[in-house]
């Protein structure tokens, strides 16, 4: 039943996508997302029990990892066991708070990754060019001071989104189509003149995204040219070693996370938007721990 009121505070709850309609294909949609989940808790779940261990660990490099870790495991967590449950119990809704709360939740993780990544390329553009330097610049309390910085603007940056999504009228009913909440979808069901606030929210962070993926380039070529410099090969391959992981991490979260808020409506399609929405909510916290 969907709801025809137009203001957003009238609707008491969203219809989230549902992955099939036979019990057979529900069933094993529950089965692929639990494996998948087990696997994202483990993994992420095994790093951070081995650097809080492992006094050897404790530096800056596997500090941020520790943080990016957590971020995952909550990332994760935010989206796959809501959809997993509705596939086992056969249902669609979600109430209203609890759509506005995986909104802040999917930003507040999403935001503060992506800044972590970018300041992970700092740590290794620092390790790599300037290592003289490197316990002046990253000394414990610096490297604190730029996670609280990464979890802070996160927050912040959740809290304009939601706040702003929350108070747009919606005139289009309420059946989100992806199996959780997300910014672009609830757009989808707004009053297009009410929209346009948001949109601009939407875009102002995408400029912020292209700002950290510039500032990890621009490391990352700082670094590779460092490294060519290196005369012994396994050197050279330590580095590599180290750095390109952390690219394929940047690579895969971003350009996924940029298209799906992006991309024209003349190319969206409920099936696209469900690949793109799956490879960053749960495939990039899952294959973080493998790829590291």
């Amino acid at each position: 039943q969907k709801a025809k009121m137009s203001n957003s505070s009238s609707i008491t709850h969203f219809l989230l996508l549902a992955f099939a309609d036979s019990r057979e294909l529900q069933l094993l949609h529950f089965c692929l997302f639990l494996g998948i989940y087990l696997a994202a808790l483990l993994g992420n779940g095994l790093i951070i029990t081995a650097i809080v261990c492992n006094h050897h660990l404790h530096s800056p490099m596997y500090f941020f990892l520790f943080n990016l870790s957590l971020l995952d495991l909550g990332s994760i967590s935010n989206t796959v066991p809501k959809s997993m449950a509705n596939s086992l119990w056969d249902i669609r809704v979600i109430s209203h708070t609890g759509c506005a709360v995986q909104v802040f939740l999917f930003f507040f993780l999403m935001s503060a990754e992506l800044y972590l990544l970018t300041v992970m390329a700092y740590d290794r553009y620092i390790a790599i060019c300037k290592p003289l330097h490197y316990r002046t610049l990253l000394g414990s309390r610096a490297c604190i001071n730029m996670a609280a910085v990464a979890w802070g603007s996160g927050f912040l940056n959740a809290l304009i989104h939601t706040a702003n999504a929350f108070s747009i009228p919606l005139c289009h009913g309420n059946d989100v189509n992806l199996f959780f909440c997300e910014v672009p979808q609830i757009l989808k069901l707004s009053c297009s003149d009410a929209s346009l606030r948001e949109g601009w929210l939407l875009v102002f962070s995408v400029c912020i995204a292209f700002g950290c993926f510039i500032f990890i380039v621009f490391s990352y070529v700082q670094i590779f040219r460092a490294v060519l410099r290196i005369p012994s090969q396994q050197g050279q391959h330590k580095v590599f070693s180290t750095c390109l992981p952390h690219l394929a991490v940047v690579s895969l979260f971003l350009s996924t996370a940029v298209f799906d808020h992006l991309k024209p409506p003349s190319i969206s399609s409920p099936t696209l938007d469900l690949i793109v929405a799956v490879l960053y909510s749960v495939v990039t916290p899952t294959v973080n721990p493998l790829i590291y």
